[in-house]
């Protein structure tokens, strides 16, 4: 990590807004060097991944390993790719009882405040995977549903690429769109292929 980029985790740590985390003795959940080649910019830690320590450290993170078709080892180096969710810390769950339930959605002034400030410091991006609709609404125009958004993901190339998130709970989606593992996922591969 370059002497900018560990400056900027110790402010993100010391951000007031953050203090409970700190206090809890969470980490920011992120990676990120100069010589990244990827980045993939998700909704936030799940609890198993911020108590663990390390990003996508459930299933989702296997399915997603195996869509981007890379080792263990390369999505874990910050010299090949950069984990960069919509907030770097677990949000907590949803209260059923008002209508929300799993976990909540990533603070809205996270991403906007420190995406740009790390990705200034990450000068060899080749592109940018942007998995699910927050991580999509920020950074896209996207199309009329998320569904459309991947299914027109050739239109965000070469900076972006929007993909659903590798939930087993979407695998619903996943049987009703045969074309995203058929289309997509080898189109996704063959970039992450070429940028590494």
């Amino acid at each position: 990590m370059s002497d900018a980029l560990a400056q900027l985790r110790a402010r993100i740590i010391d951000d007031p807004s953050n203090a409970w985390a700190k206090e809890a003795g969470y980490a920011p959940l992120y990676t990120a060097a100069p010589a990244a080649r990827i980045a993939i910019i998700g909704q936030a830690p799940g609890r198993r991944a911020q108590e663990s320590g390390i990003p996508w450290d459930d299933p989702s993170g296997t399915k997603l390993r195996e869509w981007l078709g890379v080792t263990d080892t390369q999505f874990y180096d910050p010299a090949q790719i950069a984990l960069l969710p919509m907030d770097f810390y677990y949000p907590g769950k949803g209260s059923p009882g008002k209508g929300r339930s799993g976990d909540l959605p990533p603070r809205k002034e996270f991403a906007p405040t420190w995406h740009p400030l790390i990705l200034e410091h990450l000068p060899d991006l080749r592109f940018t995977v942007l998995i699910g609709a927050y991580a999509q609404k920020h950074y896209l125009e996207p199309k009329a549903s998320l569904t459309e958004t991947v299914r027109n993901h050739a239109d965000y190339l070469p900076t972006y690429f929007p993909i659903v998130h590798p939930s087993p709970l979407n695998f619903r989606w996943q049987a009703k769109n045969p074309w995203f593992e058929a289309e997509v996922i080898p189109e996704l591969q063959r970039l992450v292929r070429a940028a590494l």
